[in-house]
């Protein structure tokens, strides 16, 4: 065993824990809205505490085996690597001024909505509505730029 092939592993591994829930995310919401939605501003607290605790620590930890990796398998002029960092530049980006915010506000918003309704069906506010649809486009954008980067460095 090698020491490059640990921290490969390593690199595997926070991929999953870090990035696992950008993809996840979007069908949790569909799932939490069809089953309970009075259970969305929990989901949305929770994808705000996860993002500060779970996805931007993974980022240096993929990035850290990333760089070490490219260094010792002598890959930096490589094209999944180039896309790999850009891919990390973009996702803490978005995570960190777009994603951790808004969810934090679309928890207020739907908790907001859902006490106006009381124990009566849930009317989602034009607000809620229009905060929830630019924040699902970046969460698709996020998970559609972890399956490319998990593809591209697959398929190197």
């Amino acid at each position: 065993m090698f020491f490059w092939q640990v921290a490969l592993a390593v690199h595997v591994l926070f991929v999953v824990l870090a990035f696992g829930l950008l993809l996840v995310y979007p069908f949790m919401v569909v799932a939490t809205e069809r089953i309970e939605p009075r259970f969305l501003p929990t989901l949305m607290r929770m994808r705000q505490f996860l993002g500060r605790t779970l996805v931007n620590p993974g980022l240096v930890v993929v990035v850290a085996a990333g760089v070490y990796l490219a260094a010792d398998l002598h890959q930096w002029q490589d094209f999944y690597v180039q896309w790999g960092i850009g891919a990390v530049i973009v996702i803490a980006g978005l995570e960190g001024s777009f994603v951790i915010r808004r969810s934090g506000k679309l928890a207020e918003l739907a908790q907001r909505d859902i006490a106006a309704a009381g124990e009566g069906e849930i009317a989602w506010s034009r607000e809620y509505l229009t905060a929830r649809g630019r924040a699902d486009q970046v969460n698709a954008l996020l998970a559609m730029i972890v399956v490319v980067t998990i593809f591209l460095m697959v398929v190197r």
